[in-house]
């Protein structure tokens, strides 16, 4: 890795992936955000993603024009769009002369010593050979994100894991939110902004806000700067790379 380059975590929520009315996926959403990947990865920088959006992807396939209430419902969708999901990113990664390669994780995989190694050993090759890792829940045999965290908590472990420099986590608004509706540029008490904070979340989200502040306390506690995006806007990661104030900084509490 270059001198100036970076590891880099980039959580991509469902409400950034799919289309205003949550029925499909977005695939101009996937050609721009694939894009701006892409050339951090040729200036340098080691890039995972961890994607949210094979649930929805799912609902478009089956027919279901709502999220299902049942959890039998909703793990097949994501069993179902997951395969659709990965079939996108290939598509749009090849479009820039890169591989992408999936990995499905559980809690329980970053609990285990021996699945954390092996995950870890597996991500470490995949970034020497400049592979963009796709990593999501594996939603068809677990129930922490599709109940809870929409795949915050999980891009927090695995920041964690591959010892990344940064953790973005990119979602539909423009950072964390006072109650007046105007952005936090930077968070230092976690516990006090969790007091603040609006609940809202969008339709087919699972956290909202909340699971991004405790996706920031987890890593940010383990030595990683957290910075909360709106993934919509286009080429925030490359301003936030550059040091311009955008979005809600959680800064690393230690090395």
């Amino acid at each position: 890795m270059a001198a100036h380059a970076q590891r880099l975590v980039l959580k991509f929520g469902s409400g950034i992936l799919t289309n205003p009315r949550g029925n499909n996926l977005d695939r101009r959403q996937f050609t721009r955000l694939s894009a701006e990947v892409a050339a951090l990865v040729r200036a340098g920088h080691e890039c995972l993603i961890v994607s949210s959006g094979a649930v929805a992807a799912g609902m478009s396939a089956l027919g279901m024009p709502e999220r299902p209430r049942e959890l039998a419902a909703r793990q097949a969708c994501a069993a179902v769009g997951q395969s659709r999901l990965m079939e996108l990113y290939a598509k749009m990664f090849a479009a820039h002369d890169l591989n992408v390669a999936q990995l499905l994780l559980t809690h329980g995989d970053l609990d285990s010593r021996t699945r954390h190694d092996n995950a870890r050993n597996t991500l470490e090759q995949l970034f020497r050979s400049r592979v963009v890792p796709i990593i999501n829940e594996n939603d068809s045999v677990a129930v922490e994100e599709l109940n809870f965290g929409d795949n915050d908590r999980l891009s927090a472990e695995v920041a964690l894991l591959v010892r990344a420099h940064r953790l973005f986590l990119l979602t539909s608004v423009d950072g964390v939110l006072d109650p007046e509706g105007h952005v936090v540029p930077e968070v230092r008490d976690i516990k006090t902004a969790s007091g603040l904070v609006r609940p809202d979340k969008g339709r087919l989200s699972v956290g909202g806000m909340t699971t991004k502040l405790q996706a920031a306390a987890i890593a940010s506690a383990g030595g990683v700067r957290v910075q909360i995006l709106n993934g919509r806007t286009p080429d925030l990661l490359k301003a936030a790379l550059a040091g311009h104030k955008v979005g809600t900084v959680f800064r690393a509490q230690r090395t």
